[in-house]
């Protein structure tokens, strides 16, 4: 049997990144909440990145319509834990890796456990769990931890980052300004995606839709999401390299062939974010 050796591991990092900084990649800690979709494409990318301290949490449970994205979704994972099998897969990249897995999500109860000693957090909860969203963005901005979110928007990813210094959570999605679970995921989508170019390739919009919490995802989407949060996590933990934060954002779609870059100065309050809001609202929620 094989022995795991970290550097022969991780050697072929070894040029994009120095040895230091493959070495200090290994001392960090990083939050995923969410194996589902993106979250457990984080996991994968980031473990294979090097990093070996993370906080996961999933309370679901991996089923059939789980197959079309979500890397830990196979007929021999079908009823397992999101959580344990993606567990196992971190472990089964680095073997040394310490892994702290929140079974029942993240709540308030649990959530500075959850944040305890991480350097970043990565947002891979499902787009619908706004509520646990919320609060985790909400413990982010008190102890300063940054938040790095990927969206899987039809074949392409929208990215959006919150460090200190930046613009809050708050202040750019606006959601105190609505009242329904279905309003504030609509907020959350155009700010996310203030571009919307998706929108011109969404053939059957009837397989979107807000009451039933249902949207559709492709695995073109989801991989984009883990190759562009990886690169993000990387920069802020070597300490080099741009960031895009909040006001600003990022959407890359590769069915359109097509890279916008969108500054919301005034976040979702902005009169050209609110016709896009009007216009996606009209669309999704029914």
């Amino acid at each position: 049997m094989t022995n795991f050796n970290y550097e022969n591991a991780f050697s072929r990092n070894i040029g994009w990144l120095t040895p230091q900084e493959q070495n200090l990649l290994r001392s960090k800690k990083v939050a995923v909440a969410g194996c589902g979709g993106v979250g457990a494409e984080y996991i994968v990318s980031l473990a294979r990145l090097g990093i070996q301290q993370f906080n996961i949490s999933d309370f679901d449970d991996y089923e059939v319509h789980n197959f079309n994205r979500q890397a830990g979704a196979f007929m021999s994972t079908v009823g397992r834990q999101k959580a344990d099998v993606m567990e196992q897969v971190a472990l089964d990249i680095n073997p040394e890796s310490t892994i702290q897995s929140f079974k029942d999500g993240v709540n308030p109860e649990n959530v500075d456990s959850f944040l305890d000693g991480v350097d970043c957090y990565v947002d891979g909860l499902d787009f619908f769990a706004l509520e646990a969203r919320i609060l985790v963005y909400q413990k982010c901005q008190e102890k300063g931890i940054p938040v790095f979110i990927a969206a899987p928007i039809g074949m392409g990813v929208a990215m959006l980052n919150f460090l200190p210094g930046s613009m809050s959570y708050d202040q750019y999605f606006n959601f105190s300004a609505v009242e329904t679970l279905e309003e504030k995921l609509v907020l959350f989508m155009v700010g996310l995606s203030p571009s919307l170019i998706q929108m011109k390739y969404l053939v059957y919009p009837e397989g979107a839709n807000f009451k039933a919490q249902k949207t559709p995802s492709t695995i073109a989407g989801v991989k984009l999401c883990g190759g562009v949060v990886a690169s993000n996590v990387l920069k802020f933990l070597t300490n080099r390299g741009e960031i895009i934060k909040a006001p600003y954002a990022m959407h890359f779609d590769a069915y359109l062939n097509k890279l916008v870059k969108t500054k919301c100065a005034f976040g979702n309050k902005g009169p050209l974010q609110q016709l896009k809001y009007r216009i996606a609202k009209s669309k999704l929620v029914r």
